[in-house]
């Protein structure tokens, strides 16, 4: 199952066929376990912010069997960022344009990190 962090950049896949147990969905915040509409509800957004969010490529839900969308809790923490910033007057594409720089800067510091130890 393909399972992506889309704000940094990189792709993290399980190889085919490795079986995942509940404990580690839960446990994975790169899950898609959200449907659209659950993700809109918890966010208190619509789906079309949600949608506008995977235009300007901030996101990227996966797609279930049924072509639905799937978000994870990481995706969700995004686009809450994302709400946030729009919400104080931010165009949707700059907040996105912030958060994907943010989210990029924190993983630089996180391997300059682990380099460092």
């Amino acid at each position: 199952m393909a399972q992506t962090r889309s704000a940094a950049g990189g792709d993290r896949h399980a190889p085919a066929g490795t079986a995942v147990s509940a404990e580690d969905r839960f446990d994975d915040e790169d899950y898609p376990a959200y449907s659209m509409g659950t993700a809109a509800e918890m966010l208190q957004v619509t789906p079309t912010f949600l949608r506008a969010l995977g235009a300007a490529k901030l996101i990227e839900p996966l797609r279930s069997g049924g072509g639905h969308r799937r978000y994870s809790r990481y995706q969700l923490r995004l686009a809450a960022r994302a709400r946030e910033l729009v919400d104080q007057g931010t165009p949707v594409e700059a907040a996105c344009r912030i958060i994907i720089l943010e989210d990029q800067l924190a993983e630089a510091l996180r391997i300059n990190e682990a380099r460092d130890r």
